[in-house]
């Protein structure tokens, strides 16, 4: 093997690999952190059993508490039950990252592919209030680009 060739091959051989991953799936994971809180008026509920579910599997979680879900393009749908209360109900809707975009740019096609596969291309809201005795619809988290666009409050424009 040439001496140039031989330098030449493990670039080429990094190039390759790193189009062979999406850029979302190394920066955040296909999986994300959510904490569930049940709701009734305007008083917290401790205790109620909440089952998760999205394409991508089921969990469970009894509030106020946290769990560890997979990432996925569908809504997650999410049922909280309390002896004596009727069940509350939500639809979390998720949304596509920033990041999921830029890697089609930067990744390619196959990146960005690995990223909606995966599910590391969406994201839900970090914090899922689940109002008991009503069924609700918690829309996606906010871009980011969009609220660091807006004006502050009282700021001169």
């Amino acid at each position: 093997m040439s001496k140039l060739l031989r330098s030449i091959l493990p670039l080429a051989v990094v190039a390759v690999a790193a189009n062979l991953t999406g850029c979302a799936s190394i920066v955040s994971g296909t999986s994300q952190i959510v904490s569930v809180e049940t709701l009734q008026a305007t008083n917290r509920v401790d205790g109620a059993s909440c089952k998760l579910e999205n394409e991508k599997g089921v969990y469970y979680v009894t509030t106020p508490g946290t769990v560890t879900v997979r990432r996925a393009y569908g809504d997650m749908t999410v049922r909280c039950e309390k002896p004596g209360m009727d069940a509350g109900v939500a639809s979390i809707k998720s949304s596509t990252k920033g990041m999921a975009f830029g890697n089609v740019i930067f990744g390619g096609v196959i990146g960005a592919g690995v990223d909606v596969a995966s599910g590391a291309a969406y994201d839900y809201p970090n914090l899922f209030q689940i109002m008991m005795g009503q069924t609700t619809v918690i829309a996606a988290p906010a871009a980011p680009q969009a609220a660091a666009k807006a004006p502050a409050a009282g700021a001169p424009n």
